[in-house]
């Protein structure tokens, strides 16, 4: 018979407050068809949607690239939950359906019985609305939780005003609080023309499309808004944002086909708007343990699917644009919501017969020839950012890391003592020790350790990486994801009172007995002695 160590978390109890038959992790087109095809079905399901955010993440740029560009609204939550349900009419009628809808509600965690988990008897999430926290069980889960922007470093990208096409979409046509009126796009992809057409649509100015190749990425929408007067600079880049504590004033753009002095022109505008690219929202996909595989022609990163979309977790699914990002996908929802439905179906056949298909991955569909290699796409526009880049660019805001200190492998500016006994080594020689892992640079610079948790900068850092080792993006090793996969107050989980089982094992785990008891609690004869050198 094996003994388990009293103090391990092997056999103690969790908190679980609720427990949903079938969970689904996002409001998007994939999610929410995937919600009511379920409850067409009748099952019980339970819906969470993590907006609205509230204002504090959206500083931090969490869980997009937000720039500082949401409107005054966005501090009244109630405002604009119902801003949110009256944007997408389906919200409405999963509520008619029965379906269990919690706007404003964030999982940070999936977890899964399996080795090192040992101690759970079931899939469990780990939800939040921002001031508590707690646990629900559940049967079978359905992550739908989207894309986010790939960032792109250029001197002055720090600034208010530079954000992802993703989050400037939402704010525009989900929040209804778009700050933003004179607008750069940097970009020329079927997501820079579809938010180039929609801010035009809600009174915006487009100041110019900007693309570093030599022909724009959607030629027949660059060609619409050209007609309409935008103009679509290729072989150009933003070789600088200009401005100040309000905020962005005018960018600096630069022929990269030209080192002339006359090659670079002024455009005045109060927002950049980054479409460079995006990236399949995996985290909680990877803190569950599903499999994960780069694929080229669906965003880098993806869940390994059958053709179902299941994951290798058994009653984990994965639908929209988590489970890959092409050119049809963003122009059509329909696709999405097609995923989640068939989702939905062999989600509800399982919890119906009691029994889980056996899964193998399904080779993923064939590419259309609109769509591109992601490491091509992303190794250009890399290119060209380090083209521009000077010496005060971070490639990571949060933790100031430029890109001289990212190749030099340069520890945080902020610990003592001088470079040459903080730095032994530098990218050439980790490389030639072996494959260089985005985690291993991540602990030794910190770039991507921020509040942020590496939104803005994870991708553009791995192409980095990539190019100057000489590996292929695909080969470049996946940052590995943590909970919470969303930044949390720790009040968030004070209250969360744990069994005794737990409790009586603080000390051991941390070894400082006093630091979980209050001083007052302690005899007198204790505290003297404590107080003892």
């Amino acid at each position: 018979m094996t003994r388990l160590d009293e103090r391990s978390t092997a056999g103690k109890p969790l908190p679980v407050r609720e427990h949903a038959r079938l969970l689904v992790i996002g409001a998007g087109p994939a999610g929410l068809s995937a919600a009511l095809e379920a409850a067409r079905r009748g099952v019980a399901v339970v819906l969470v949607d993590e907006h609205p955010v509230d204002h504090a993440l959206m500083g931090l740029d969490v869980p997009f690239h937000f720039g500082q560009r949401m409107g005054g609204a966005v501090r009244n939550k109630s405002r604009m939950i119902e801003t949110i349900a009256a944007a997408d009419e389906r919200i409405a009628e999963a509520f008619e359906a029965g379906v269990d809808v919690r706007l404003g509600i964030s999982v940070w965690g999936l977890f899964s019985p399996r080795p090192g988990l040992r101690w759970l008897r079931r899939h469990v999430a780990g939800l939040s609305d921002g001031e508590n926290s707690w646990f629900l069980s559940f049967d079978t889960a359905i992550v739908a939780t989207g894309r986010r922007d790939v960032g792109l470093a250029f001197p002055g990208w720090e600034l208010p005003g530079v954000m992802g096409v993703t989050a400037a979409s939402t704010l525009l046509q989900r929040y209804e609080a778009f700050d933003g009126r004179a607008l750069t796009i940097l970009g020329s992809g079927v997501e820079a023309t579809g938010f180039a057409k929609a801010a035009l649509a809600a009174g915006r100015e487009i100041v110019a499309l900007i693309e570093v190749g030599e022909t724009p990425r959607d030629p027949a929408g660059c060609a619409e808004l050209a007609e309409r007067g935008v103009p679509v600079l290729t072989q150009t880049m933003i070789a600088r944002a200009i401005g100040g504590h309000d905020g962005v004033e005018s960018v600096l753009v630069r022929r990269l086909d030209s080192d002339a002095a006359d090659a670079r022109e002024e455009l005045a505008c109060d927002t950049v708007v980054l479409a460079t690219g995006a990236a399949p929202v995996i985290e909680l996909l990877d803190v569950a343990g599903a499999e994960i595989g780069f694929v080229p022609h669906r965003g880098g990163y993806v869940p390994l699917l059958d053709a179902d979309g299941r994951t290798s977790v058994a009653g984990l699914f994965a639908a929209g644009d988590c489970a890959g990002i092409w050119s049809d996908k963003t122009v059509d929802p329909a696709i999405a919501a097609a995923e989640g439905v068939r989702s939905a179906s062999a989600a509800c056949d399982e919890l119906a017969g009691g029994t889980t298909t056996m899964w193998q991955p399904a080779p993923a569909a064939e590419p259309s020839p609109a769509d591109e290699d992601v490491e091509d796409v992303r190794s250009a526009w890399v290119a060209a950012a380090m083209t521009v880049a000077d010496a005060g660019t971070h490639l990571c805001q949060c933790e100031e890391v430029n890109l001289a200190d990212l190749l030099g492998v340069r520890p945080p500016r902020y610990l003592s003592g001088k470079d040459g006994e903080r730095n032994s080594h530098d990218l050439a020689a980790l490389a030639a020790d072996g494959q260089v892992s985005q985690d291993q640079i991540k602990r030794l610079t910190r770039a991507g350790m921020g509040p942020c948790q590496g939104r803005r900068c994870r991708e553009q850092v791995g192409a980095v990486l990539a190019k100057a080792t000489g590996t292929p993006l695909a080969r470049m090793p996946l940052p590995s994801h943590r909970a919470p996969v969303r930044p949390l107050p720790l009040s968030a989980f004070a209250e969360d009172h744990e069994p005794d089982l737990l409790a009586r094992n603080w000390e051991g785990w941390f070894g400082i007995a006093s630091q979980w008891e209050p001083f007052w609690t302690l005899s007198s004869d204790a505290a003297s002695t404590e107080d003892r050198p």
